[in-house]
């Protein structure tokens, strides 16, 4: 889904160098390592792998008195922006798949040389919905960055991951806006009730359809589209980390690993997230981190 998404398939990304475009850094660029905690900022897809390199990290820190936390920030991105946003779903994610390639053929051609089913099995997915709904994703993509800044990216990554069940597995249309509603508003009652530190209340079914229904959030969205065509970036994954480092591809979690562990030796984050101003994400929300030893199943 989501991801950077974009999902038309919610989809999220992450990009290299985009600090031309941002006058300051939503965090300063240096934490030091006498804070409680070291907040990684991650702009990314690719999730379960870089959630297993996480729950490694946080479960095994090399400093306990100075463990690393980790701000997932998801920047849009949009597989199909030519669909149509009047419509809740447009085609069959296997008909698009078919026109894509060529026809049948070239499309089982292509899940043969990719091996699709077997990474989908190792990234803990057993079941893609060949024939989910494919849509226009500008809501689910305002409706996740809404959410991170209500209420803290640890929400908003629990509500990209119930969208993701919601589209790959269940197969629903992103862009069905009373259905996203009824999901999206069951997810925060949901998460919130387990949160820590947070009186704002969840938003109700209506609220999240009204919201849904307005174009709030639209302009960061539109915003960091333009920065990811500027930058040339046309394909996803991408994970972007300190706000420079690019881990690009389907990278595995020891590819994550040992990038935070440099972090951790070096005792200090080089740098904050470059698309936190364009998406308009307070530097206090990457700060309280989506993924610490509190918020993770360890």
């Amino acid at each position: 889904m989501l991801s950077s998404t974009t999902f038309s398939p919610l989809r999220a990304s992450a990009v290299f160098s985009v600090g031309r475009f941002l006058t300051s850094s939503t965090i300063p660029p240096s934490t030091s390592a006498s804070a409680s905690k070291l907040v990684v900022p991650i702009e990314l897809i690719r999730k379960k792998h870089l959630q297993k390199a996480i729950q490694h990290v946080i479960s095994e820190p090399l400093h306990r008195e100075s463990p690393l936390a980790f701000a997932v920030l998801r920047v849009p991105f949009f597989l199909e922006p030519h669909y149509d946003e009047s419509k809740p779903f447009i085609e069959s994610n296997r008909q698009r798949l078919i026109k894509k390639w060529g026809g049948t053929e070239g499309w089982e051609r292509q899940k043969r040389n990719h091996n699709l089913k077997a990474r989908g099995l190792a990234a803990g997915i057993p079941h893609f919905n060949l024939d989910r709904l494919a849509s226009n994703s500008m809501a689910s993509h305002r409706l996740i960055q809404h959410a991170g800044k209500r209420y803290g990216l640890n929400v908003s990554e629990a509500l990209y991951d119930r969208l993701n069940v919601y589209y790959f597995v269940e197969g629903h249309a992103l862009n069905d806006k009373p259905r996203l509603a009824k999901v999206a508003a069951e997810s925060l009652v949901e998460t919130l009730a387990k949160a820590e530190n947070t009186d704002t209340p969840p938003m109700t079914e209506d609220e999240v359809l009204n919201f849904l229904n307005s174009n709030e959030g639209r302009p960061e969205i539109e915003s960091a589209l333009r920065a990811l065509t500027k930058l040339g970036v046309h394909s996803i994954p991408k994970f972007i980390i300190e706000g420079a480092r690019v881990v690009d591809g389907a990278a595995t979690p020891d590819v994550f690993i040992k990038v935070f562990r440099e972090i951790e030796k070096r005792g200090e984050v080089a740098g904050g997230p470059v698309f936190g101003e364009v998406l308009g994400v307070d530097a206090s929300i990457v700060m309280r981190a989506s993924h610490t030893k509190s918020t993770i199943v360890l």
